[in-house]
């Protein structure tokens, strides 16, 4: 990997490991240890997509990203260190498209060295849960590669995943799928007679396999959908698999729900619209008296499904002997923490800028500001003290933010409470309201799973 990328990968790592709660890597084994490899990725998240694809894999990729990056000379120099290969895009650079004829140079001249490069087919990042239409660029790089050396070239043409559970949410969840190498013998066999052809046809093969590793929602307007079904029914999924299946948290796979959740929704967009715009209406009904009394959700949820007795009484036991530690890991790291997440929101303004903003940002000032606090600690004790202090930085703002996560849920039960007490009716229509539209999700699930024949759940 050279000195330089390994080191950035080590730090890549750890800030990845700190700000996301869990990455799941499926099928890492599909990429080849050494030969040429052309990873084609989904573009969600800005930079952070490049972060996680060089934390998993363990050989040097050579990402290519927009030359707009290259721009200033210092940052240019250190891109180039790290192998990325600049790509002008029109709208970025419409007079120096010609220069694109040295970025597939570059690209032929790695691949021929048995370099692993990996790109974004898409173009630009991008909001949306689904892969949008992507450009030629990969099936011209892996065909003229292979092309060039007769077909022997070993290339292997690897579709991959991203998955964000929640893009902007500190100590999130992410999916990081490797597909299956994508086999483009039949289109180099026409490369040759009509190279157009052969691209165009490679090209919507490649669209097909990555929109399999990610959750690919095929309409915009669907995706609001997913988002609420999700947030509404996708626990009282995950607790029915536990009960019916005996699994236990860590053997469900939250991810494949969403697609279930996913097809589901086009199966009754297709068959049944308007019993979809019905489901719609009630869910927004819904928002709507959460908003007006202010009120979340699980404040609901939980009124409907109560714990029983000794996991509440544990959780309150938990809660009570962890109030020092929290207390402690809240005073050491509100500042790099609220600080990044303030940087994001003021200074950004596309949604897929602001997690890589706020990494960025918590990258500088997380180490600053423990710095300074470990000096100030060390200048008012000793150096052992000090050490031990700059250990449990990271651990204590980790336990500190699971369990403010806690009092917020608190928060909004007795905020809902409240609410019973004081409107008791208005409270009560909630219940109703969000009991109805779990009647309905579970009549749903029952009719999409008579019609497919099988559960996918």
């Amino acid at each position: 990997m050279g000195p330089l990328y390994a080191f950035v990968r080590f730090v890549g790592r750890f800030w990845i490991w700190f700000f996301f709660k869990a990455v799941e890597v499926r099928h890492p084994e599909r990429v080849p240890r050494e030969g040429p490899v052309l990873l084609c990725i989904n573009h969600p998240n800005n930079l952070i997509d490049s972060l996680l694809i060089g934390a998993v894999v363990p050989r040097k990729v050579h990402y290519m990203a927009t030359a707009a990056l290259f721009r200033n000379p210092l940052l240019a120099r250190f891109l180039g260190a790290c192998g990325v290969i600049p790509v002008y895009r029109r709208q970025d650079d419409p007079d120096k498209m010609d220069k694109n004829v040295a970025t597939f140079e570059a690209c032929f001249s790695a691949l021929g060295e048995g370099h692993l490069i990996g790109i974004y087919p898409e173009g630009t990042t991008h909001a949306e849960r689904r892969v949008q239409r992507i450009k030629t660029g990969a099936a011209r790089i892996a065909l003229e590669a292979e092309a060039r050396h007769g077909g022997k070239l070993g290339l292997a043409l690897i579709p991959v995943g991203l998955t964000f559970e929640a893009r902007k949410s500190f100590r999130g969840r992410v999916l990081v799928a490797f597909g299956e190498p994508i086999e483009f013998q039949p289109y180099l066999d026409h490369y040759g007679e009509d190279p157009r052809k052969a691209v165009d046809a490679l090209t919507t093969a490649i669209q097909w396999a990555m929109e399999t590793q990610v959750i690919h929602v095929e309409r915009i307007d669907a995706d609001d959908l997913v988002r609420e079904v999700e947030a509404l029914f996708r626990g009282d999924l995950v607790r029915e698999l536990q009960e019916e299946r005996g699994l236990s948290p860590k053997q469900i796979d939250v991810m494949r729900l969403t697609r279930a959740i996913v097809a589901a929704v086009h199966h009754f967009k297709e068959r049944d619209p308007q019993r979809v715009e019905r489901l719609w209406q009630r869910i927004q009904e819904y928002k709507a008296l959460l908003s007006q009394y202010r009120i979340k959700d699980q404040a609901v949820q939980s009124r409907l499904r109560v714990a029983p007795l000794h996991r509440r009484l544990g959780r309150s036991g938990l809660g009570f002997l962890g109030l020092p530690v929290f207390a402690y890991g809240a005073a050491v790291n509100a500042l790099p923490y609220y600080v990044p997440r303030w940087i994001a929101r003021n200074l950004t303004t596309k949604e897929t800028d602001y997690a890589t903003a706020r990494l960025l940002s918590g990258i500088v000032l997380f180490p600053f500001f423990w710095a300074v606090e470990t000096w100030i600690v060390w200048r008012l004790t000793n150096p052992w003290i000090a050490a031990v202090f700059l250990a449990s930085l990271p651990v204590s703002g980790l336990l500190a933010y699971r369990y403010l996560g806690g009092l917020a849920g608190l928060r909004d039960r007795l905020r809902f409470g409240l609410l019973s007490l004081t409107r008791h009716h208005a409270a009560r229509r909630l219940l109703i309201h969000r009991g109805e539209i779990l009647d309905e999700l579970e009549r749903a699930k029952t009719d999409y799973l008579t019609a497919t024949h099988g559960s996918s759940f």
